[in-house]
């Protein structure tokens, strides 16, 4: 087994060859470690994280190989570490070739490795500063750093999984986390009984680990993420007066935050913003469309070429593009049924659509 291993480590290593050169700096070029896995992987991985049904303890992790040279796995966690991986998956990230995945319902951090094989995890249910459960994630110089639901951050070392850091009583339901330039930005959304909604942003000193500044920004801010040393924002608004609005906050000018117009989901790579605006007044009408960070330009023509029918009214759940070749991944959700992502070229070309492996697909993360 292990012969018939390596000898197919080989052959993906020479058809991959040549893609190495075009991929980013930050990519390991040596391709993922195959460590305790119960499979053979192929080197061009995604992974798609199946947020489940509210209250139903489903969700999971898909495998999917982007070159078909591999099937489809539904649920990869349980196949590779024989467990669920709990009550509604909130966030997955990529850092130093690992995988993070926080779990809301459950309240805990897993880390895994390429091949979805659990390395550690950390648990927060009988933390009482961070009771209120894990929500968003981001990575900066060796450390995780989470949001939490009852106004909570916290600094967890990525080698060691322990809590080496805590803020507490910066607001309510901090959603949306980011870092850049030395500093975390984390969304302060609304009070627990949904009641109010705020409108600020905690800057926090990575430093001191201290809170440096609050910013003003627009009515219930979740999204939060850094592209280009900037950073970007939704806020949701109160579902009344206030709508949906894209914000930029600039950390080079004194964090100046600027209106850039109305989006409900993005990603971003390669320098673009990738943005949806989703319309549910009557039937769901959703527009595609981005911004240019470095000449600061709006393009509201559509960044895909032939959409399918169904997706142009579809409830949009996941918006990600891998960074290595540009393709474009959307998913959808119906809240109750497997959702369905479709996939993209560069070039807006829709390249397939097949299914997300589980309900409600919300992240994705791409080796090599």
């Amino acid at each position: 087994m292990k012969v018939r291993s390596f000898l197919f480590s080989i052959l993906c290593m020479l058809a991959l060859g040549a893609g190495f050169a075009s991929c980013s700096d930050d990519d390991d070029e040596k391709g993922p470690a195959d460590t305790g896995s119960q499979l053979t992987l192929p080197q061009s991985r995604m992974f798609i994280l199946n947020e489940g049904g509210y209250g139903s303890n489903n969700a999971g992790i898909a495998f999917y190989a982007p070159n078909g040279d591999a099937d489809f796995i539904n649920d990869i966690f349980f196949l590779q570490n024989a467990a669920q991986l709990g009550e509604t998956g909130q966030a997955m990230i990529e850092y130093e070739d690992q995988i993070f995945v926080s779990v809301y319902g459950s309240n805990y951090l897993v880390k895994l490795n390429a091949d979805c094989v659990e390395q550690g995890r950390v648990s927060f249910v009988n933390d009482p500063d961070l009771a209120g459960r894990i929500r968003y994630i981001d990575a900066e110089d060796g450390y995780i750093y989470a949001s939490f639901w009852g106004g909570a951050v916290a600094k967890i070392n990525a080698t060691t999984m322990a809590v080496e850091a805590k803020l507490t009583g910066l607001g309510d339901n901090m959603e949306g986390i980011a870092a850049c330039e030395g500093k975390l930005y984390v969304a302060n959304s609304c009070t627990a009984d949904y009641t109010t909604y705020h409108n600020d942003v905690k800057v926090i000193d990575l430093n001191t680990f201290t809170v440096a500044e609050t910013l003003t920004v627009g009515v219930n801010p979740n999204a939060i993420l850094e592209e280009d040393d900037k950073i970007f924002l939704i806020s949701w608004g109160n579902y009344g007066d206030a709508g949906y609005s894209l914000q930029m906050i600039d950390p080079a000018n004194n964090n100046k935050v600027t209106e850039l117009g109305v989006a409900s989901r993005m990603c971003a790579a390669n320098d673009m913003l990738y943005l949806v605006y989703s319309d549910y007044a009557g039937a769901v009408l959703n527009t595609f469309f981005t911004y240019d960070i470095k000449t600061g330009q709006l393009n509201n023509t559509s960044f895909l070429k032939n959409i399918p029918e169904a997706l142009k009214n579809a409830t949009i759940y996941m918006l990600e593009v891998n960074e290595n070749n540009g393709d474009i991944y959307i998913g959808t959700t119906d809240y109750k049924t497997t959702g369905t992502i479709y996939r993209f070229k560069k070039d807006g070309t829709l390249v397939e659509e097949f299914s997300a492996g589980g309900i409600n697909p919300s992240s994705a993360v791409f080796f090599n």
